[in-house]
């Protein structure tokens, strides 16, 4: 089923080209609820780096994960066991849901350790997602750029994704919208990243 998110004319919802919708709150959280859950996540997560399958080849992504919910998650040859919820992650989860009219099963965290960590060009587009899924992503430490580039006209869009902005991603935002979170130059701390998602199990 095609979830569509509640506008209720909400002035943080943005309508981007070919009908996708961007929902953009940087300050959803505040520095001291931020600091707090980014200390509690990076101490319980059972971070790892996973390898995914490019051209036929193992690859190790550039970056820590964890995968946390209720459901299996299949992608670029890789399978991921959910973990049990932790209390950080369902409190969480329940303030984007309400944020986003949305309700999510699951969360793909991602731990960026330094600027050279990175998310490669992409769209969240698997089919247990279903046609319009809906993705929040919560930042927690460093900020990082955040592109998203349409995939016809090469538009960009950029954001500064700071410690407790929120950035849900919906509509057909998948469909014609790549996204990634570039490398850097620069000296970054620490960055957590929880995208929440429905994945749809019946799909397996």
């Amino acid at each position: 089923m095609t979830q569509q998110p509640s506008l209720f004319q909400n002035d943080k919802w943005l309508a981007i080209r070919s009908a996708g919708l961007l929902y953009w709150d940087p300050q959803f959280l505040s520095p001291r609820q931020a600091q707090r859950y980014f200390h509690q996540l990076r101490s319980e997560l059972p971070w790892a780096q996973e390898a995914i399958t490019l051209f036929g080849k193992p690859v190790l992504q550039p970056r820590l994960q964890a995968w946390c919910g209720d459901a299996v998650y299949r992608y670029s040859g890789l399978t991921m066991q959910p973990s049990p919820w932790t209390d950080g992650l369902l409190e969480l989860k329940q303030r984007c849901e309400l944020a986003s009219g949305a309700q999510f099963n699951s969360v793909l965290a991602n731990l960026y350790r330094h600027g050279q960590d990175s998310m490669g060009w992409h769209q969240d587009n698997e089919p247990e997602l279903g046609k319009q899924p809906i993705i929040a992503s919560l930042t927690l430490g460093e900020s990082r750029r955040f592109l998203l580039q349409h995939i016809e006209t090469k538009e960009k869009i950029e954001f500064e994704l700071q410690a407790g902005s929120l950035l849900v991603m919906a509509g057909t935002t998948q469909t014609y919208w790549r996204h990634c979170v570039p490398k850097t130059a620069k000296s970054k701390a620490e960055r957590i990243n929880l995208t929440f998602r429905h994945v749809n199990p019946t799909v397996y």
